[in-house]
């Protein structure tokens, strides 16, 4: 433990918790999202156990993918058609499976708020989902999440205390976020639906990286993955415009 005291090892590990913070926000908004669909007398706890299951298992998974990274990264199966083409292995079969559960999610999601009759109290009226299911989902859904953060990690460094510390640190600032998230969530109910089309947008992001790792092409085109920069850009360009175009209504409101 006294090499992570190191000043390159320090160095690394104020990266790394930086890195881990800023990839785990979509499974933090997931876990917000997730959580409101349980009773509400359960949902700050559904948020804060979902966060420790998301420190616990980043740290199991980091130690999983040290041992196994060369069998999960090796091709297990491949297809060559006239049309497509690809060569699947671990990573991206886990990577293109949250990808699908994502945008399955946000577009359920986005569905019930249209066909919904009574906004205000339709989690009075929607059946409410058990605390073990909304564990499960989002116990799952980090193992997608914590994945690619893993072996953002990796290429960092192979010093498994400073990954597991900076894992640690950025877990508990997502802890202290997440409370913070869902007030903000409650109080401006516009912003649901924002959070659905972000959530797409990451299932979107998360199906193009699987498709490249898996090499997949569709007729000679090769699926291309986005840019992370992208991906920040889009997100601050649609939280810019609805906090714009909620202000906008509320002058036209007062007119």
């Amino acid at each position: 433990m006294a090499d992570v005291f190191t000043v390159e090892n320090l160095i690394t590990l104020v990266v790394l918790t930086a890195l881990e913070t800023v990839l785990g926000f979509d499974n933090l908004l997931y876990i917000s999202i997730e959580a409101k669909r349980v009773e509400p007398n359960a949902q700050v706890l559904t948020r804060r156990v979902g966060m420790v299951l998301a420190i616990a298992l980043r740290i199991i998974l980091l130690f999983v993918v040290l041992q196994l990274i060369a069998g999960l990264q090796s091709p297990w199966f491949s297809f060559d058609f006239s049309v497509a083409s690809g060569t699947f292995n671990g990573h991206s079969l886990i990577v293109l499976g949250g990808g699908i559960f994502l945008i399955r999610t946000a577009v359920r999601e986005t569905r019930h708020l249209l066909t919904v009759e009574d906004v205000q109290n339709k989690s009075a009226k929607r059946k409410h989902r058990s605390f073990a299911m909304a564990l499960f989902w989002i116990l799952v859904m980090n193992i997608v999440f914590s994945f690619d953060t893993v072996l953002s990690s990796i290429a960092l460094t192979r010093n498994f205390a400073v990954m597991a510390l900076a894992i640690v640190i950025s877990g508990f600032f997502m802890a202290w976020l997440s409370d913070y998230i869902a007030r903000f969530l409650e109080k401006n109910r516009l912003y649901e639906v924002l959070g659905l089309f972000v959530l797409l947008l990451v299932g979107a992001m998360l199906m193009a990286e699987g498709g490249h790792i898996a090499q997949l092409k569709f007729f000679g085109y090769t699926v291309e993955p986005m840019a992370k920069s992208t991906f920040y850009f889009i997100l601050v360009a649609l939280v810019a415009v609805d906090v714009l175009q909620g202000k906008y209504q509320k002058k036209l409101n007062k007119t």
